[in-house]
Parts: C-alpha cells; structure tokens; sequence
C-alpha cells in the first residue's frame, strides 16, 4: 500500500487534497532557500521550487512525496508573499486593475525515486481597487504570509473581475495535475 507524504504545511493544500478524497499519511513542511535566482521566470521559479521541496522531504519505504508551490507574477516579475501589512499594501495598490499570472507547480516523486512535475498556469484580473478597499482588505488579515498578498478563497473573491485557469491551481494545489501525476506514482485516487 502506497502512503502519501505532503511536502507542506500549507492547510489549503490539505483541504484541496481531501476534495479528491486523499488525506496524507504524513505532513512535513521542508525548509529550502526560496530565493528567485537572476534572470528566472516566474513558471521556472516555481518549478524549481516544487522540484526542491519534493526532494528535500525523506521518503521511505511505500511512500510517494507531493510538494507545490505558488508564484504570482505581473509580467515576469515574480511578486514576495505578503510578509506584513505594509508589503500587503503595496501588492495589492500594484494589482489593482491589473492582470496577473498566477504559476502553481506540482511535483511528486513516487515509490521507486522517479520525479515528476507538471505546472499550471491561471490569469487572474483584479478590479480597480479603492484605497479604502485596501485599507479595509488589509485589516482583515487575509492574504498575509500569501504570495501577491491575498486568497482568492477569502474575501478577496469580491476583486476578481476575471479569471481563467485553475481555480483550485490559484488557491495552491491544481487538483487536475495533482491528479495526474498521483496517478502515475501509484497512488489510488478516484
């Protein structure tokens, strides 16, 4: 029997997995140096990033790894999670009105050692936002620690004017990739 270990300590992640009926065995949040290196595209840094996370989690015997990870980016900036309330500001005044990519990468590596990865990629429009809109999203305390500084599953759902993509791949873990590749790892999923 296969046993699923989820490379995060990211709740949403877990509340994805459950919605197609997988619950991990085992949780463990790996700690990696999550710097964008010169020059590197926002899919690429998420990738990269997925890949590591995957590798850095120890699998034992029956195990399969599962690790993501989120970029948001408006061209090819990659955009800091919302490490308080000031960069949250300043996020959020920069998406206001604009268009954004949202890149989730997802990686497994199975019971036999073999790494797999797929990315998905999601465009997401904000309205204009007031300043007093900001103010008031900010006071919530949703979106901090976030990257691009909100949750598409909280409040901030009432800004999208646009989205096209993966929802679930948005909010962190893109089910249909994840899916996938949990597939053909071995693990038994619907």
């Amino acid at each position: 029997m296969v046993s699923l270990v989820l490379a995060s300590s990211s709740p949403r992640r877990r509340e994805l997995l459950a919605q197609i009926g997988l619950t991990p065995a085992r949780i463990e949040s790996p700690d990696i140096d999550e710097a964008v290196l010169k020059g590197e595209a926002p899919a690429a840094y998420a990738l990269r990033l997925a890949e590591e996370k995957a590798r850095a989690v120890k699998r034992g015997e029956g195990e399969v790894v599962l690790a993501g990870d989120t970029a948001v980016a408006v061209g090819r900036r990659i955009l800091p999670p919302a490490e308080n309330e000031g960069v949250q500001r300043e996020l959020l005044k920069l998406l206001s009105g604009r268009r954004q990519t949202v890149i989730t990468a997802v990686a497994t590596i199975d019971t036999a050692g073999k790494l797999r990865s797929r990315v998905s990629s999601s465009v997401v429009t904000f309205k204009r936002l007031e300043a007093s809109e900001i103010d008031a999203y900010v006071a919530t305390g949703d979106g901090l620690g976030k990257a691009g500084g909100y949750a598409i599953q909280g409040r901030a759902a009432g800004f999208i004017r646009f989205m096209s993509g993966s929802y679930s791949g948005v909010v962190g873990l893109p089910l249909f990739e994840t899916r996938a590749l949990l597939k053909a790892a071995g693990v038994d999923v619907l």
